[in-house]
């Protein structure tokens, strides 16, 4: 078994080709989605990175580890805010509530994305404004 996602699960055997699984795998995230997100429809182009990108993500979300599924959600929603990606911040959000966030977790987390990326700006330019102002 590959988990691929949300503990979705997709047969993977000897004789599995590579297109077969490629459908499969989007055929369970559009199932647990509603849809499937853009960068998987490009990515399923090429099964090569597409598939162990799955396997990635049902590692990092649904594998085995001391992080309970609410705090990895928690902490994909706060570096989803820190980047700018609006469109991972909901379904983020949407799976953090599923395991268990409150509101406020949710209002604190997408605080703490923002603070990092405020920081994160302001080390560039601090450095620039020192460089200006010695």
């Amino acid at each position: 078994m590959l988990i691929i996602s949300k503990g979705i699960y997709v047969s993977m055997c000897e004789e599995a080709n590579e297109e077969d699984t490629v459908k499969e795998i989007l055929r369970n995230i559009e199932k647990e989605y509603g849809f499937i997100p853009l960068v998987s429809k490009i990515l399923s182009e090429r099964p090569d990175l597409f598939i162990p990108t799955a396997q990635l993500t049902a590692a990092l979300f649904e594998g085995k580890g001391d992080l309970e599924k609410k705090v990895r959600y928690l902490n994909a929603l706060s570096a989803a805010v820190a980047v700018g990606a609006e469109h991972s911040m909901m379904v983020q959000m949407q799976f953090a509530v599923k395991h268990g966030a409150t509101k406020n977790e949710i209002m604190e987390t997408m605080e703490i994305g923002a603070y990092m990326a405020m920081s994160h700006a302001q080390s560039y330019a601090f450095r620039k404004f020192k460089e200006m102002y010695p």
